[in-house]
């Protein structure tokens, strides 16, 4: 029985782990938001959305959402040639986390004022 709690609880730290990794840093939860409630962005769209992001920060995070199939770079032949983003499909299933995070920080800061 140990054996059975143990790699249940292994797995669960290991995925707990994978989730973090792939969702760390300052600027993935607030990008994801914007493309979840907005829909396609284009780079500027999405720097002025995160207030404080650098071009140079916000393009690392795109291109590690990117690299993680979480959102899909789009090159427009427009003139200037523009760039948008996407969420996929895959990363609709984030959408429950960052309402959870947005909630609990709702909670947190009223809870923090309220002190």
């Amino acid at each position: 029985m140990e054996d059975k709690k143990s790699n249940i609880n292994k797995e669960s730290i290991l995925a707990l782990k994978d989730g973090i990794e792939l969702l760390s840093g300052k600027w993935k939860f607030c990008i994801l938001h914007n493309l979840q409630n907005y829909g396609t962005m284009r780079f500027k769209d999405l720097q002025e959305m995160a207030l404080g992001i650098s071009p140079k920060v916000l393009s690392k995070e795109l291109q590690e959402l990117e690299d993680n199939l979480l959102i899909t770079r789009t090159v427009n032949n427009t003139k200037p040639v523009t760039v948008s983003y996407a969420l996929t499909a895959h990363a609709k299933e984030t959408e429950t986390v960052v309402n959870a995070l947005i909630d609990f920080g709702i909670k947190h800061r009223k809870k923090i004022k309220g002190k």
